[in-house]
């Protein structure tokens, strides 16, 4: 698409990013009047803001981590809203489960916020689904050649051989995991017949949502749950957020439980050894390089902005490309390094 000389669409601002013709900030780090969010993530959906509009899948998440009582207005996929002559609709990210792009148009322009995003359906949420645009707004997370991700089933068939193996030992084996989108990914894709499986309190919440809007999931329990066998432990696929590795909440499992880190980081030498875990499993909830570069140009956007990340260069491949593109300073963390507030509820 053909980019137009109107005056920008979004602009940053020292709350996040704002539409001055809409008067809304999308996903912004402090208190505004009105808030489109694109996903349930504490990075950028934070507490404090006057009015929330987000995908309906992201409702019950919201309102979980928000309060009950935050003024919430949701959309389906695809939905239209105009708001101050600014159409609004919210596209599938493939992030997590709401996950949601937020296109804006105004005045024959149009822009895409992509939040955050993976191309690799999951089967946990709605797959990225590409829009056209004249200016995309993109993330940069794993925005360097070096990040490669495994396809699904070679992901999984590492993860269940190395809970077999740990079953043989009688060791229990702890899987750290994000307690939202990133533990539901897992669980949606381990083989629940190696043995049973064990939520933290942190996870389990939101299993259950997860469930509520139609997303297969094995049975799960929690470490407490008197159902389970104490014996069964020592066979069990434990899924817990990374701030429980230093709880003692992990006694239960026994003296030597096998322990293992989800996450893109894995990718990089040196990670597993100041995690400190025995394994590193190397799965996002991001995309990946190639991702990025696919996601982007398939928008058929010639102005980009990169947001967090390797914004440098994803900056300069895109220039590289013919591409308009600059950086947008933000306050979006990176991944595994949110949620850590999930891990003060109860285990």
């Amino acid at each position: 698409m053909t980019a137009r000389s109107d005056p920008d669409l979004i602009v940053a601002r020292p709350e996040g990013l704002y539409c001055p013709a809409g008067d809304f900030h999308i996903d912004p780090w402090r208190p505004v009047a009105r808030a489109v969010i694109t996903h349930a993530h504490s990075d950028h959906a934070r507490w404090g803001h006057g009015h929330y509009l987000a995908h309906e899948h992201s409702a019950p998440i919201l309102r979980r981590r928000l309060g009950e009582d935050i003024r919430l207005q949701t959309l389906r996929y695809g939905e239209v809203i105009e708001h101050h002559g600014v159409r609004l609709s919210l596209h599938p990210a493939g992030h997590v489960l709401g996950s949601a792009q937020v296109r804006l148009e105004h005045a024959g322009e149009v822009w895409v916020a992509s939040g955050d995003y993976k191309l690799e359906s999951d089967g946990t949420c709605p797959p990225f689904e590409p829009v056209r645009c004249h200016t995309f707004i993109t993330e940069s997370t794993f925005g360097l050649p070096i990040y490669r991700w495994p396809s699904q089933p070679a992901l999984f068939e590492e993860i269940n051989a190395w809970w077999q193996a740990n079953t043989v030992q009688g060791r229990a084996s702890v899987l750290y995991a994000y307690a939202l989108g990133k533990a539901q990914r897992l669980l949606h894709g381990v083989d629940p017949t190696i043995g049973p499986i064990v939520c933290h309190g942190a996870v389990e919440p939101l299993n259950e949502v997860y469930r509520a809007l139609g997303v297969r999931l094995p049975t799960t329990r929690r470490a407490t749950d008197e159902s389970l066998d104490p014996g069964q432990l020592g066979r069990a696929l434990v899924i817990a957020p990374p701030s429980a590795a230093r709880s003692t909440w992990l006694r239960r499992f026994g003296p030597d439980p096998a322990d293992a880190f989800a996450s893109g980081w894995m990718q990089l030498r040196g990670t597993r050894r100041r995690r400190g875990v025995d394994r590193g499993f190397v799965v996002s909830d991001h995309a990946d390089w190639p991702g990025l570069q696919s996601a982007i140009m398939a928008t058929g956007a010639q102005r980009v902005f990169v947001t967090h990340g390797s914004v440098p260069t994803m900056v300069r491949w895109l220039c590289e490309q013919g591409l308009q593109a600059q950086a947008f300073a933000t306050e979006y963390g990176a991944e595994d390094d949110q949620d850590d507030q999930d891990v003060s509820e109860a285990p």
